[in-house]
């Protein structure tokens, strides 16, 4: 019986063990997912400004080139 407690106590602290690793793995992935997010945002309003460029670049009429 003694070496049945001892038994579940070692796979007891193994458990623990991966659950600490498995808890640093998803700390880890949500700050770089949160860091995605971040840049994700950036990216779109960059985008965003670029084709409200365009649009307000295409409105103006440019003069034709000279030779018509």
């Amino acid at each position: 019986m003694n070496s049945r407690l001892i038994d579940l106590e070692v796979r007891f602290a193994y458990l623990e063990d991966t659950l600490n690793a498995l808890d640093q793995v998803v700390s880890r992935q949500a700050e770089q997912i949160a860091l995605l997010e971040q840049i994700n945002r950036e990216l779109y309003s960059r985008l965003q400004e670029l084709q409200a460029g365009q649009k307000s670049n295409s409105t103006e009429k440019e003069p034709p080139p000279p030779h018509y």
